[in-house]
Order: structure tokens, then C-alpha cells, then sequence
């Protein structure tokens, strides 16, 4: 397709969008637009975009699509003044926010224009942030849902998948209300109890400084979303109230159950507790992508002797395997490794366990 695109935010997200769409549309045009001249700059160098903008306002009138790729309060205030501006009727406007009800509310001063305005949400990313983490692939097989405007026709969003086609994620089209409902009981709703696990360590690491040093395995693995932006956080808490209320007061009772449980001492209702858990969880499509971002993670029992971690990477380099971050395990719960590979995706991870596997003597796992 040929045309102009106007991408306003040039973080991973954004980044990762302008990729994706040059990879699918090499002819056309992607201004890209950042409060941060740095990463504008860094865009450009890397290919994200084809122009820098030098005026927003005077950008959009050209617009055949303007993604807004910013956090939920700074979309909210985009819309505000954008829906003032002089835009195309042809344009489609959307955004990538987490949250939809609120941002879908505000768009109405684009539909009273009549403008189409399609909310998006890509549910996909990384550990990383800004544009220097923006890949192409960052999407490939993951859910992007769409809340298109009630007067936007399906044409205007069959037109937004084909500007997106690159992204090679699986459309979805969600109410708002729905949307909000879904992802903050998978998304935001694990980020509040992630954090608050991380809060009673915090105050148990008080009494006993050593539990910090010995949080490891399964906790490391609970409380990593722990670490993410809490300015995003933030606005997307405040953007799904009422949702998080009604799911942290609905996870009160389920924690009332369980003290239930203990307090009977019934070995066989802990039991069951646990093996309902396990066999949901067992029948769940997890390898897809999905709202909290996924870590590939491969385990390797390596001796410890100096070169072990070159001798890996540079086997896996060989082969062209991509990691994205690379650790020792100084402490192991549950996990006979002691060197931890993430990779970007699940066959990345496949083929870095085969390598690996057949090329040296050292176990490999995958927990």
C-alpha cells in the first residue's frame, strides 16, 4: 500500500509499528512524531520511520492513517486536541492503549467529525522500552484487539489490518467495556498482585534480610511484571477502576478460601485446590501471546569453569539464534540450571534447546 502514516510516539510500541508496517509497505510514507527528539532522531537512523515530523498539526492533514502510540492520560489528551484539528475524512485514526472504555469515550469528538476512530490494543512486549527495543516481529501471532467506533464502517477496518498486515498479529474485535473486563483480569489485575508480592517481601525482608537474597525460581518468576513502568502502570489503573475493584475484592474472597482451607487443615481440599489449579492452567493456550509479555526462558546446566558462557553464546550465534538477555542463577529453587537464556520468541528458544542439545554434553530445561 501506498500512502502516509503518522505514528505519534516512538517508544517500543510505536517503534515496533513502523517496522512492521515498512517490512509490509516499503513505498510508503511513515512520519513518526516524539516529544523526544532523541528517539525521533534514533527512529530515523534506524529505519522505524521514513520523515521526522516537524509540525504534528501540520502532519495529520495528510494522514492516510495516524497511530497513537502513547501512554492511556497522554491519548486521552492527544484526542482532546487532535479532534480539533484539520484531518482527512478518508484518515483512520487508532491507538494502542491497554485500556479501551475511556479512550473509546473520548473518541467520540472524532466520530461527531466524522472520522473513523479504531481502538487498538496489541497484546505483545517486551522487558525493554523505547525505540532502540522496537522489532518487527514483536507481534507475530499475538492478539491485537480492535473496538471500532460504532459508525466506522468495515471497510475503514479492513483497511487499518491491511496497513498492519506486517504485524502478522491475529485481529480480534472486542467491545470496550469487554476488552477493559478481559485484560485487567489477565493483565493489570496480575500486575497489582505481582506488585504486592513484592510489598509483603519488602516488609518481611525487615525481619529477615536473607529472604531477598532467597526470593528465586517461583517468586522471580511471579513478581517479574513487578519491575515494569509504574507511571504506565498508573494510568492504566486509573483507567480500569472499577474493573481492578471488583476483581481485587472478588481475590479477597479467594484468599478468604484458602485461609478456609488451612484453618480446617483438610488435606485433601488443599489438594484439590491445587490440582483444579494445575489442570485449568494445563489446558490454557499459553505458548500464545498474550497481554503480559512472554520470556522465553531455556535452563542449562553448565559446570563451572571459565569460557562455559562464550562456548554457549557463541554456538548460538553460529546459528543465528537471537537471545535477548543471558544470566547466572545463583540460587536454584526447582530449577537444575545455572545459566538462564530468554529469547525473543518460542521458536527461538526451540531452536537455541536444540543446539545446545546437540552440540554440547549439558542438560538442558525448560521450566
Amino acid at each position: 500500500m501506498k500512502g502516509t502514516v503518522v505514528i505519534v510516539g516512538l517508544g517500543l510500541i510505536g517503534g515496533s509499528l513502523g517496522l512492521a508496517i515498512r517490512r509490509e509497505h516499503p513505498d510508503a510514507t511513515i512520519i513518526g512524531y516524539d516529544r523526544n527528539e532523541k528517539e525521533m532522531r534514533l527512529a530515523k537512523a534506524m529505519d522505524v520511520i521514513t520523515k521526522e515530523s516537524i509540525s504534528l498539526k501540520e502532519d495529520v492533514k495528510k494522514a492516510d492513517m495516524i497511530l497513537l502510540c502513547t501512554p492511556v492520560t497522554q491519548t486521552e489528551r492527544l484526542i482532546a486536541e487532535m479532534s480539533t484539528w484539520v484531518i482527512s475524512p478518508q484518515a483512520i485514526i487508532s491507538d494502542v492503549g491497554s485500556t479501551k472504555k475511556r479512550i473509546m469515550q473520548e473518541a467520540n469528538a472524532f466520530s461527531r467529525k466524522g472520522l473513523s476512530f479504531i481502538g487498538g490494543h496489541p497484546m505483545a512486549g517486551s522487558h525493554k522500552s523505547g525505540v532502540s527495543a522496537a522489532k518487527a516481529i514483536l507481534f507475530e501471532n499475538a492478539f491485537y484487539l480492535l473496538t471500532p467506533e460504532p459508525s466506522v464502517d468495515k471497510e475503514a477496518v479492513d483497511t487499518l489490518k491491511a496497513w498492519l498486515s506486517g504485524t502478522k498479529a491475529k485481529f480480534l474485535i472486542v467491545e470496550p467495556s469487554a476488552h477493559d473486563e478481559i485484560t485487567g483480569m489477565v493483565s493489570h489485575f496480575p500486575h497489582i498482585v505481582a506488585s504486592s508480592l513484592v510489598h509483603q517481601v519488602k516488609k518481611y525482608h525487615q525481619q529477615q534480610p536473607l529472604v531477598s537474597s532467597l526470593a528465586a525460581g517461583g517468586f522471580r518468576d511471579l513478581s517479574r511484571i513487578a519491575s515494569s513502568d509504574p507511571t504506565m502502570w498508573r494510568d492504566i489503573t486509573m483507567h480500569n477502576l472499577d474493573v481492578l475493584r471488583e476483581l481485587l475484592i472478588q481475590w479477597q474472597e479467594e484468599m478468604s478460601h484458602v485461609v478456609e482451607l488451612l484453618d480446617e487443615q483438610n488435606s485433601e481440599a488443599i489438594y484439590n485446590y491445587f490440582e483444579e489449579a494445575k489442570q485449568f492452567r494445563d489446558n490454557m493456550p499459553i505458548l500464545h501471546k498474550g497481554a503480559i509479555p512472554s520470556f522465553y526462558d531455556l535452563f542449562v546446566d553448565v559446570p563451572d569453569y571459565p569460557g562455559v558462557i562464550s562456548e554457549i553464546t557463541g554456538l548460538l550465534a553460529r546459528e543465528a539464534i537471537s537471545i535477548v538477555n543471558i544470566r547466572i542463577m545463583e540460587t536454584r529453587e526447582d530449577i537444575y540450571g545455572v545459566l538462564s537464556i530468554s529469547f525473543q520468541t518460542e521458536e527461538d528458544r526451540r531452536r537455541g534447546e536444540a543446539c545446545i542439545t546437540t552440540k554440547t554434553p549439558y542438560e538442558v530445561f525448560i521450566v
